[in-house]
Formats: structure tokens, C-alpha cells, sequence
């Protein structure tokens, strides 16, 4: 069978098993601060219904005559069905039928769901091990989600899900279900994953050797000593160290252009502080951007030879390729109540939704709700959380954040701290600082292994699983 079909196949399977519109995936990082917001930004799997014409009343099987069930599997002494896989084989059929391009066999595809069941399986029999529940507000949280990521609501979400055989109650088990094993994979998955400076390097590296060196900028600070043409061997010796002296005092701490207008013989050492400025890599000697390609800013280089003299270099700042250099970043502020047995998401949500009121109609300051109420560590800052980028917070969180104007609070939303209020204060356009820049490539590195440690723990659970295969009945 073709490898690059089943390929799209298992993609497409992924995107209808994950709901990762409602789960949102394994975002959430550390909790820099105490503010229990951080995460990793990255595109979420959205949940597209296929045209109205696309899939025949039933889910897809026609006018087909329904089967006799039977269990095709016993996970952990717990069955899956003939009918389990053949309705979630429907979907897959459509969503692959919908995206066009070659389509695997049927036998092949049916394979693939029943194994993606048993390992779904095997999933929530984990999370109902470790005590995981999912509220009844954040299946209706799901709900909305789905019916605003396909331009409707919610009663006609259920509508359209009724011409394609899928009842309501149905449809909020699938979302439960995708829910619960949101919260178990972020539970057991999390912790495994480290991001260090090295990771970030080492990705930065990979970015710029496969850039197109035109296509990447960067800013170097220079400090030249002049080595006369004909210099004999002691002046050279001379020129050399007093470049090695400027290039000590610079990895001792002493300010670049400190440094550079009392020791550079460039004309940028005087004017502006050694910098040479933001361009693309081909721009630059050949010399100097082999001696800085792929180390981290704030390197110091030298002192390196060319025909001039020596020279001393500093990365000040890099832009590959890709990387934006500017984002649009929010300031906010939020109550943040955590759930447990004493107080559900339901209950966090009717409190917060009376916080939300007191405030809109005056009679409550959001900041002091904040620092009286808020669970979270911003709390003795009313609430604040200052300004941030893109990705900085859980998607729910953020995806909520972004349909605010300023000055205007949300409903309350579902993440997995808690519920909370939020409410945009500003927002503005800003350049990323080379600090933002590695925070962003934090993020991209720390999903790419989030991906890997979900599939050895997948992998891990399944192979602790009992699993018993049947044959369907003659």
C-alpha cells in the first residue's frame, strides 16, 4: 500500500480523534512568576464539519443496512464494537473523501481505527484510574466552540449533526471523552518534557544553515584594529594584542561600545557604538558571518584576521528566516478560581459570571475582585498579567483573550488551571526582543517534544494494556 496515503490517512484520523479544537492538545509549559498561564503557542486541530451534501443521513453509510453488532476487541476486559468502528470509519471516509488525493483500501483504514480506539481505550481507562472528570460547563464550553469554529449555533450544530446520524448525547460523550484524555495526556506528559538553552541553540543552528543566507538578517557589533600593509611581524604582534585586549574586556562584562570607541579604528567604533546593523547575511563579509553562524546572541568572536587587521565581533541580533520580528501582544488581567471536589467548574462559573456583572454594571472594581478572590499568583497585582505575545498562555485562555476588544471581559472559560474571568486591557504592536524571540523558539522546540513524549507514553500505555482480538462470527 502506498506509505504517503496511509500517511494522510493516519493525519486525518488524528486530527477526528484528537478534537483538538475542544482538547487543544498538550500546550501548557511550566508556570513562570506563579501566574499558572504559560504555554506553548502552536496551531490547533480545528473541528470542520464536511459539507451538508457530504455525508448521507446515518454517518455516512447510505442506505446500507446496519449490522448485527458484535465486540471486535477486549481492552482490558473492556469491549470495542463492530459499530464503534464503523462510525468512526464513516467520519474518516468523509474527512479523507473531502480532502481529495488517493484513498487507502477500506481494510487498511478500518485496521487503523479499531487501533486508535483500543488506544483511546486504553487512554480513558487511565484517567478514570486517576480520578479525571470533566465538567458538565466545559462540555458546553465545547459546544460553542465547535459551533463558532463552523460559523452556527449550537442548535444548528445539532441539527446538522442530526442529518449525519449523530445525536446530541453522542456528541457530548465524544467531547467528554476527547476532554478527559486532554486532561490525562497534559497530566502525564508534561512533566516529561524539558526545553534547555542547548535545545534552543542547537534549533536556531538548524534554522540558519538551512536558510537562504539572503533571507537571513543579522546584527553584528565590530570593534577593527588596523594592521598596516607592509607591518612588519612586531607591529602585527602589536595590532593583534591590542585587539585580544578589547576582546577581553568585552567578555569580562565592560560595555560593546564602550569598548569599541576606545579601541576600534572603524568608523561605526565612534559614531555608533561599534553596530553595524540589521542585514541580511550576504550583505556581510564572508569572513564574518562563517566566524558567528549558528552561536547564540551575545556571542563574542575573536580576534579574527582578515587583509584590514583584526577583528573583534559580537552577534547582537539574528533574525532567521520565518521569524517574525514584530506581534501584536495583549495586556491583561484575570480571576483565576481552581476546581476540586470542594467547588466545580460549574460553580467557579456562576460565581465568576456574578463577578463579571457586579463589574459591568459598576458596582464592583475588577482589580480589587481580583486581589480579593483570584487563586492565582497575580493576584496581588489585582490580577495582572502584563503584556504578552502570541502563545504565551493556554490556547482556551488566549483564543478568548483574542475575540476581546479593550475593556471588555469574557465569559468565563475553561482551561486546565481553572475557570477564568478575564479582561483585555490594551493591546498593542511590538518588535520582539531577542529574549521574546528564544522564548518563541522555546515554544516550538518544547511542542516538537511534547509530540514525541506523547507518542513513547501512548506507546508505553499500550504495550501495559491486555488486548484480545476477535474474530467477527461466521
Amino acid at each position: 500500500m502506498n506509505h504517503r496515503v496511509i500517511a494522510v490517512a493516519l493525519a486525518t484520523l488524528a486530527s477526528l480523534l484528537s478534537q483538538g479544537a475542544l482538547a487543544q492538545g498538550l500546550r501548557p509549559s511550566g508556570v513562570p512568576s506563579g501566574k499558572g498561564l504559560s504555554a506553548r503557542p502552536g496551531p490547533a486541530t480545528s473541528i470542520t464539519l464536511p459539507p451538508a451534501d457530504a455525508v448521507p443521513a446515518g454517518g455516512g453509510s447510505g442506505s446500507a443496512p446496519r449490522q448485527a453488532d458484535f465486540i471486535v476487541a477486549v481492552v482490558n476486559s473492556e469491549p470495542v464494537t463492530n459499530n464503534e468502528v464503523r462510525a468512526r470509519l464513516a467520519r474518516a471516509e468523509v474527512q479523507l473523501a473531502r480532502q481529495g488525493g488517493p484513498m487507502p483500501s477500506r481494510d487498511a483504514l478500518a485496521r487503523e481505527v479499531l487501533e486508535r480506539l483500543i488506544l483511546e481505550r486504553v487512554q480513558l481507562q487511565q484517567a478514570r484510574e486517576a480520578g479525571i472528570k470533566v465538567d458538565d460547563f466545559s462540555i458546553g464550553q465545547a459546544e460553542q466552540g465547535v459551533a463558532r469554529q463552523n460559523g452556527m449555533t449550537v442548535d444548528e450544530l445539532y441539527r446538522r449533526l442530526g442529518r449525519e446520524g449523530m445525536t446530541r448525547d453522542r456528541f457530548r460523550d465524544d467531547l467528554r471523552n476527547q476532554l478527559t484524555l486532554q486532561r490525562l495526556r497534559e497530566r502525564e506528559v508534561e512533566a516529561r518534557v524539558k526545553v534547555s538553552d542547548l535545545d534552543i541553540d542547537q534549533y536556531l543552528r538548524e534554522q540558519q544553515q538551512g536558510a537562504d543566507a539572503a533571507a537571513t538578517e543579522i546584527n553584528l557589533g565590530h570593534v577593527l584594529v588596523l594592521v598596516p600593509e607592509n607591518a612588519s611581524p612586531a607591529q602585527v604582534a602589536e595590532r593583534q594584542a591590542r585587539a585580544q585586549q578589547a576582546a577581553d574586556k568585552i567578555r569580562a562584562g565592560e560595555d560593546f561600545a564602550a569598548v569599541a570607541r576606545e579601541y576600534s579604528d572603524a568608523p561605526e567604533g565612534q559614531r555608533g557604538g561599534g553596530l553595524l546593523g540589521l542585514r541580511p547575511a550576504d550583505r556581510y563579509p564572508e569572513l564574518f558571518v562563517n566566524s558567528t553562524q549558528g552561536l547564540p546572541i551575545g556571542s563574542i568572536v575573536g580576534p579574527v584576521r582578515s587583509p584590514a587587521g583584526f577583528h573583534v565581533l559580537k552577534v547582537v541580533e539574528r533574525v532567521t528566516a520565518g521569524m517574525p520580528t514584530t506581534v501584536v501582544q495583549n495586556h491583561a488581567r484575570h480571576i483565576l478560581l481552581r476546581t476540586g471536589p470542594q467547588l466545580s467548574e460549574s460553580a467557579a462559573a456562576a460565581r465568576l459570571a456574578n463577578y463579571r456583572r457586579r463589574v459591568q454594571s459598576g458596582q464592583a472594581d475588577f482589580a480589587a475582585l481580583a486581589r480579593e478572590h483570584s487563586q492565582d499568583g497575580s493576584a496581588k497585582e489585582g490580577g495582572d498579567l502584563g503584556w504578552a505575545s502570541p502563545g504565551r498562555y493556554v490556547p482556551e485562555f488566549e483564543q478568548a483573550l483574542e475575540a476581546l476588544k479593550p475593556g471588555d471581559i469574557s465569559e468565563p472559560i475553561v482551561s486546565r488551571f481553572g475557570v477564568h474571568l478575564i479582561q483585555l486591557l490594551e493591546r498593542r504592536e511590538a518588535k520582539l526582543t531577542q529574549r521574546e524571540q528564544r522564548d518563541m523558539v522555546r515554544d516550538m522546540v518544547r511542542e516538537k517534544k511534547l509530540d514525541e513524549a506523547y507518542a513513547t507514553w501512548a506507546q508505553e500505555l499500550r504495550g501495559r494494556a491486555y488486548v484480545e482480538y476477535r474474530e467477527p462470527p461466521q
